[in-house]
């Protein structure tokens, strides 16, 4: 319990985890503020009393409790005063993790109930390959999750989810919403210009770009707007010169790569068109290109890359020299990872998340071509499948998005986490199963009160 002191004076009160309350005029209390709950690093390790972890200094133990997973948070902030107060409040963890310049990535995944289709977002923590979920989105019970486009800033730590359509209605919104990692919320932010769903949407040099999509009277657009993270205001671009809707989009050295992707029979060749923002024009996409986009794409070593929904699910590469795509060497998708799938990456490892929310982590390995003048890579990939907790067998992947901005630093995950158990037990006796790292813990089970 915090020290107070009795004051006439109309002073706030802060409660651990709270926003400010208010008491009557007469009599007020104003906290003394710990001096953990500085935001200064001096004194918050100066804090008198017990040590973080006994044995170790102050910021030592720091650095271990910052690595901690999110899903263990519930259990360890009971061990003492100290670790509850950065164990309790998302942001003051998350502050301390950015000041230390963590950067291990987190895999969001935008999720849906494949009966009820009620969206959710589940976290993977690819350090220590554990789930955690974040608040619910502030958005409309009946929405359509396959009409919302989801983009990140991750030096910003933060998402932004745009558009979407009322799956009651078919009627495209212009909603957009963003969350931000180091707070633990959402807030809705000014509405873009034109209501659309099912659109292209890429981050280029820090600004979100948006295009096509069905309107509000269901048929395809041809507009493209800006948002300005920092200021906070849509714009408009130049229009696309083709009403399309996407089925896929890529940032690709620069530009915004949008395709509508092959339909079934394959009767006409899809359309696609880019976009470059230093001249706010739009050209035709390159035949073989759009032609050959048979799959959702990322972008590795500055290549186009698609994990194909035809071909048995192989990953291919585009040639831009060629104009064509080439099958890389390795094995197909594993075969837990069923579509519809979602798929992003992070420096050379692909992430595929699959029905039930199985994930297919891919390495990404490259060599010179041998026998060519000018510098050619052959690539291959190397699979690992992470799979997820029976908990989320009705789950189905709408999008992912990843997160690099508030990871772990140098020191060994593994090996901090060890220390910090050792202090849990020790701090707290007998714990059960799920709050040690039994079964349910660690592998995503069960429920996490994420304050």
């Amino acid at each position: 319990m915090q020290r107070v002191r009795l004051s006439s004076q109309q002073a706030p009160v802060h409660k651990l985890g709270d926003s400010q309350i208010t008491l009557s005029p007469k009599f007020r209390l104003a906290v003394i503020q710990s001096s953990l709950l500085n935001p200064s690093p001096d004194l918050e390790l100066s804090h008198g009393g017990e040590p973080l972890i006994p044995g170790l200094p102050d910021d030592v133990a720091l650095n271990c409790l910052l690595r901690l997973p999110v899903q263990s948070h519930k259990a360890s902030k009971a061990v003492c005063k100290r670790w509850h107060l950065l164990l309790g409040s998302k942001e003051r963890f998350f502050t301390r993790r950015k000041e230390l310049g963590f950067k291990d990535p987190w895999l969001f995944v935008f999720a849906y109930h494949k009966c009820t289709e009620k969206i959710q977002w589940q976290v993977l923590d690819l350090t220590n390959f554990s789930w955690h979920t974040i608040p619910a989105m502030p958005c409309r019970e009946k929405v359509c999750p396959h009409g919302f486009r989801c983009v990140s800033t991750p030096r910003d730590g933060t998402l932004f989810v745009c558009g979407g359509t009322v799956s009651d209605a078919d009627c495209p919104l212009d909603l957009v919403l963003k969350y931000e990692m180091q707070k633990n919320r959402w807030t809705v932010v000014n509405q873009m210009i034109s209501a659309r769903s099912f659109f292209a949407s890429g981050v280029i040099d820090g600004m979100i770009y948006v295009a096509g999509g069905n309107s509000t009277d269901l048929f395809e657009l041809d507009s493209a707007e800006v948002l300005d993270p920092v200021e906070g205001t849509w714009h408009p671009i130049a229009r696309m010169g083709t009403n399309m809707a996407s089925y896929d989009a890529a940032v690709l050295n620069g530009k915004l790569l949008v395709t509508e992707g092959w339909l079934w029979p394959f009767y006409v060749s899809p359309r696609g068109q880019v976009y470059d923002p230093r001249t706010n024009n739009w050209e035709s996409m390159a035949v073989g290109l759009r032609e050959g986009w048979t799959g959702s794409s990322v972008v590795i070593y500055g290549h186009l890359f698609v994990v194909s929904e035809l071909e048995r699910m192989k990953l291919k590469v585009y040639d831009a020299d060629t104009d064509k795509w080439e099958a890389i060497e390795g094995p197909p998708l594993p075969e837990q990872i069923c579509k519809p799938f979602a798929v992003n990456a992070c420096d050379c490892r692909i992430y595929v998340v699959g029905r039930n929310l199985h994930v297919a982590e891919g390495h990404i390995s490259r060599v010179s071509r041998k026998g060519t003048c000018e510098k050619k890579w052959c690539f291959g990939v190397r699979w690992n499948v992470v799979d997820s907790p029976d908990c989320f067998s009705d789950l189905t992947p709408s999008s992912s998005q990843l997160e690099v901005g508030i990871g772990a630093g140098n020191v060994s995950s593994q090996e901090c986490q060890g220390l910090v158990w050792g202090e849990l037990e020790g701090g707290l006796g007998v714990l059960d199963e799920a709050e040690k790292g039994g079964p349910g813990f660690g592998d995503g089970g069960g429920e996490l009160d994420m304050y």
